[in-house]
């Protein structure tokens, strides 16, 4: 073989070991990377506004087929007989689930019954009674008291509802028009253990000391995400739905990526400096790492104390993550922005309406 040949095969097998080398280099960069998304838990930011646009979405979609809904306490009736005014009339159902009726001895029990039901047992006791040979009687809710669902908490709208058809849990949230900036991450829905009807499915059920009442807790990504109607759980006259606040921590400044503020975890779960940056979608080019601050609320004072922080160093390891608490800001200056720190981030805060709210969904 000649020297030219040699030395061409040379180039080449260079060329194959270097495409080789380049090949691992993506591949290393490709899984450091995905590997780093599994590490910051595979954030995934959904503003409030989005988030309830989700609901009243998928509210509609799930939406119960009407039917009748049992006659309760406290309901107020409006009985129509055709062709017979005198007969027509507005009864409300009393605490015992009966009503009186003229001409008709005795009580009638109404609770328990639907309309229709009803209608069938008034016009028995009307021909039983010699009143009326051939009765069309009618009757008509006029007012639903007996079936009331109280929903509380990190919700637009609290309120008490009344159930007067099938109701999911995705339905009553977005009559409350939906959640707040700080709603946490899961729903309780507390129940009478004798409300009749109330079977749990085991995906949403939780164990609970008290044997009058049932709990049950739903996680608002399962709710929302899974598609499994084990979490959309219809809801029943006497249940408590609440949504408990989780609190919001500030990430603000020219040094990171996705300014705003993000909603904290519920179940105690802590959020840190790094998981904070995470969330903001880490630093950017020109951030002063080390000369962060987190600004806290001091509760004697009632002024912000500075607290400093050294990302580069905690990134190392070399110091702790700092745990941050409900409405702590943490500001990254950029290299412009390091003289003007504290009196940014308030500045920023103060805006109010110009801080995005995101909510980031669990892996």
């Amino acid at each position: 073989m000649s020297l030219g040949s040699s030395l061409s095969m040379a180039v080449k097998v260079r060329g194959v070991l270097d495409w080789s080398r380049a090949k691992l280099a993506l591949l290393f960069a490709i899984s450091v990377f995905w590997g780093l998304q599994a590490a910051y838990g595979q954030v995934k930011d959904e503003t409030p506004q989005q988030t309830n646009e989700k609901i009243q979405q998928l509210a509609t979609l799930a939406r119960s087929r009407p039917v009748d809904t049992p006659i309760g306490a406290g309901d107020l009736l409006h009985i129509d007989v055709f062709d017979v005014p005198e007969l027509s009339r507005e009864v409300r159902v009393s605490d015992t689930g009966d009503v009186s009726y003229p001409l008709i001895p005795g009580r009638i029990t109404a609770a328990g019954s639907t309309p229709f039901q009803l209608e069938e047992k008034l016009e028995q006791l009307l021909v039983e009674n010699g009143l009326v040979s051939h009765p069309q009687v009618s009757v008509f809710v006029k007012e639903q008291n007996s079936q009331p669902v109280s929903i509380v908490g990190a919700v637009n709208h609290p309120m008490v509802y009344q159930i007067i058809r099938p109701t999911t849990l995705l339905e009553l949230l977005a009559v409350a028009g939906g959640i707040t900036d700080d709603a946490g991450s899961f729903i309780l829905v507390s129940r009478p253990t004798h409300a009749g009807g109330a079977k749990v499915e085991p995906a949403a059920a939780k164990s609970n000391p008290d044997p009058d009442q049932q709990i049950i807790t739903i996680r608002l990504q399962d709710l929302l995400e899974s598609g499994d109607a084990a979490f959309n759980i219809p809801v029943y006259g006497g249940d408590t739905v609440s949504v408990p606040r989780a609190g919001i921590v500030y990430v603000l400044g020219a040094g990171v990526a996705q300014p705003g503020g993000y909603v904290m975890q519920s179940r105690g779960e802590q959020i840190t400096v790094l998981k904070a940056l995470a969330l903001a979608h880490g630093l950017t080019g020109f951030a002063k790492a080390d000369d962060a601050v987190i600004l806290r609320t001091n509760p004697t004072t009632g002024q912000k104390d500075q607290i400093p922080v050294h990302i580069k160093q905690v990134e190392k390891r070399k110091n702790e993550d700092v745990a941050l608490k409900s409405n702590d800001i943490l500001y990254v200056p950029d290299s412009a922005g390091k003289k003007v720190l504290t009196r940014g981030a308030e500045a920023a805060l103060g805006m109010g309406t110009s801080i995005a709210i995101f909510r980031a969904g669990n892996p």
